[in-house]
């Protein structure tokens, strides 16, 4: 309910529709790409369409306008644009003992939160059921408090409409990367109607929480010797959709996309296409290949940025995705070594050790491993239950390429049952048939080997290469000089460089029975010259300084310099001013920075 006029004085929705004010609102996720949204939306709409009662026009919450403005407000600089009068955080909004409401509180799964269950249950208990968004957060908040010394939770970003991609962590210092402790990531709920992956890992949260409470050793050990990342949902807008289909309904289109109708398994940079171009080049490498600029040309989904922002900010290892609909592991490459067959084996410079990895997870489920053909996936069973992903089918800007080509990642994908949206009452099976499987493939983190990288004086040296003589495909070294490299058993030859240090090499032999990585650290000593340009070069590729992740501006005008955001000389109105053109006597001047 709402009252007019509102607090701009507006008297009409039809006034309301057709001024300045209510088209920023709609254009401002593309002006911020994608920033602040829905945030900024909601807190707008609240002050153009207030909420009334007993009509009286209740005013928004003035804490929520400051911390948003705090938020925000460097993304308006960034494209020079003044802060809405409309968001005058002391004019239009109250504080809280005037009375007022929080416009943003649904986004934080404040609503439909988990029902209280009775306080007697024991410390191992865990509900199988479908949770919604809300229980969803509200069940992983609640987990991580039950265990704040091993556990925290965060968000990597915003789905397009606003819900928070939610990652609980497990480690014995939660919120911190530990020097030689490796990173692991499970994702789930890629696409939103396939949900056992989501109800998966929220399970497998509880699980690690209480089992380490009890004393369990296996899962003690995984917790203390790794920095564990679930994010059940990574596409929380499409599960909406698919949970308004019900459980048991095995919809194969409605909720897999997402709430801008992009599928996120394919909206990921094409790196394969390069590396297979690279293949052929000697010396070249193929890792850290970096984003194309053509690539944002294009619409990328606000979920796919956050990933690849989350990959970025964190040294992953080791990762698997959880899909449904087949019984089946794949590893990569998804995309064809030939663009035109669409069922090719195409391996990775790193064949044997993805096959060890799917092989760790599907040799520790028992329907999977099972030989029995009378079940989905039958026609995997002769392979173990994997298989190279394009020699599945192909398909272009897979997750899983772009953690290989583009970090240090390893990620396989996990069709972890027959329905995409089984009925609650088989939730418990599928999760006694991919417990030890979840485990048994996190542990797979700790195989090859680890170490650090440092000069003469012991100073860690940051985005050093490990190489493997044989494999056409480097690790770098993390912050703090530390590296992990995934290799099965047998007898390498092991190199570090980086540029202005001299190469060293050492021969590795790591034994079938190791379950721990072996340590081979790395002392460079400085060298005048840098004596490899090809080498040179490619380690350049990787670390260029104007990224295009953080920097990369969708309105610049490619290839005009001088077009980017903000006014330049000669120009009297910055380039977001079209949007507003059909204003005519009603433009926003408000928007313009005084100068």
């Amino acid at each position: 309910q709402m009252v007019y006029p509102n607090f701009l004085d507006q008297k009409s929705r039809e006034v309301i529709e057709y001024s300045s004010e209510y088209l920023l609102i709609s254009v401002l996720h593309n002006l911020l790409q994608g920033e602040c949204n829905p945030d900024l939306r909601l807190l707008g709409c609240s002050v153009l369409a207030p909420q009334c009662q007993k009509d009286k026009a209740i005013k928004p919450c003035r804490h929520v306008c400051e911390n948003l403005k705090k938020n925000c407000l460097p993304a308006f600089d960034a494209i020079d644009m003044a802060w809405p009068y409309f968001l005058d955080c002391d004019r239009f909004f109250a504080g809280e003992e005037e009375g007022c409401f929080d416009p943003l509180a649904k986004l934080r799964g404040e609503v439909d939160a988990e029902e209280d269950l009775p306080s007697d249950l024991p410390a191992t208990f865990i509900q199988f059921k479908h949770h919604s968004y809300s229980q969803m957060v509200s069940t992983l908040k609640k987990t991580a408090s039950k265990c704040s010394h091993i556990a925290t939770t965060y968000s990597i970003g915003r789905s397009f409409e606003g819900k928070d991609l939610f990652v609980i962590e497990f480690s014995t210092k939660p919120g911190h990367h530990e020097l030689l402790k490796p990173e692991f990531k499970y994702i789930g709920n890629m696409h939103g109607n396939e949900v056992v992956g989501k109800e998966l890992l929220i399970y497998l949260a509880q699980y690690l929480c209480s089992e380490y409470l009890l004393g369990n050793p296996r899962i003690q050990a995984l917790i203390n010797n790794t920095r564990i990342h679930l994010l059940p949902s990574l596409n929380p807008d499409g599960y909406e959709l698919a949970a308004e289909e019900g459980a048991g309904y095995n919809g194969w289109v409605i909720g897999r996309q997402t709430a801008q109708n992009l599928d996120l398994n394919r909206n990921f940079p094409d790196l394969t296409s390069e590396a297979y171009r690279r293949a052929g080049i000697r010396g070249a490498r193929l890792d850290h290949i970096p984003i194309p600029q053509s690539y944002w040309w294009g619409k990328v989904a606000p979920e796919t940025k956050a990933v690849m922002k989350w990959l970025r900010s964190i040294p992953f290892v080791l990762s698997a995705s959880l899909h449904g609909g087949e019984l089946v592991v794949t590893y990569p490459y998804d995309y064809s070594r030939h663009p035109m067959e669409e069922k090719m084996f195409s391996p990775t410079p790193d064949e044997k050790v993805f096959k060890m990895l799917a092989k760790a997870y599907a040799d520790a489920h028992p329907v999977i491993s099972d030989r029995s053909e009378l079940r989905c996936g039958g026609n995997f069973v002769k392979r173990g239950g994997i298989i190279n992903g394009a020699e599945w089918y192909s398909f272009t800007g897979g997750m899983a390429d772009f953690n290989y080509l583009h970090t240090n990642c390893f990620e396989i994908t996990v069709e972890v049952g027959c329905e995409k949206f089984p009925l609650e009452e088989e939730l418990f099976t599928i999760w006694h048939e991919n417990k030890g499987a979840l485990l048994n493939y996190m542990e797979m983190v700790h195989r090859g080997i680890k170490g650090i990288v440092s000069d003469k004086f012991g100073n860690p040296i940051k985005n050093a290469r490990i190489s493997v003589r044989g494999i056409q495909h480097d690790v770098t070294t993390a912050a703090d000089g530390d590296y992990w490299r995934l290799l099965p058993p047998g007898t390498f030859i092991i190199s570090a460089q980086a540029p202005g240090y001299s190469r060293v090499m050492k021969r590795v032999t790591i034994p079938a029975r190791m379950k721990q990585a072996g340590r081979v650290d790395f002392v460079l000593r400085p060298v005048e010259t840098w004596p490899n340009k090809l080498l040179r070069r490619s380690m350049e590729d990787a670390y260029d300084p104007h990224d295009p992740l953080e920097l990369f501006d969708p309105h610049a005008q490619h290839g005009q310099p001088g077009a980017r955001g903000g006014s330049s000389p000669g120009r009297e109105k910055p380039w977001w001013w079209s949007y507003f053109s059909s204003l005519d006597l009603h433009k926003p001047l408000w928007l313009l920075k005084q100068r």
